[in-house]
């Protein structure tokens, strides 16, 4: 898996990682059972600080993307609580419908995203 940062990007460094890991663990780059590199290895492929590597993974662990075990290291295992995904999803939801109601994006436009975005997903 490639990992691009955009250093001139607002956001934040350990958030670019965590999100392109999410994204190749969605589009079946990522299978659960595999390892994701070292943290030194991966640090050093992409050139950032470890620290922001181990934050990356941290988050990812606590989000139930992730495992952590000494020996392997972040191991892809993914927690299937549903009922627990789907709050949450509800919440970004809801930030983000907020942003495109204040933009005067329209339900259909919306729901033609979501379509295009999830189709993006389907195995």
């Amino acid at each position: 898996m490639l990992i691009e940062i955009d250093f001139q990007s607002d956001e934040a460094i350990y958030m670019q990682l965590r999100n392109q890991i999410i994204l190749g663990i969605a589009t079946s780059l990522l299978q659960e059972g595999d390892t994701l590199p070292s943290v030194r290895q991966l640090a050093d492929d992409v050139g950032i600080n470890m620290h922001t590597v181990n934050k990356a993974y941290s988050v990812l662990r606590q989000e139930g993307f992730v495992t952590i075990d000494r020996r392997r290291g972040a191991v892809v295992a993914l927690d299937n609580n549903k009922a627990q995904a789907i709050a949450e999803l509800r919440d970004s939801l809801r930030m983000l419908l907020a942003k495109g109601i204040c933009k005067n994006i329209t339900r259909e436009e919306i729901h033609a995203m979501v379509d295009e975005c999830y189709d993006d997903y389907e195995q």
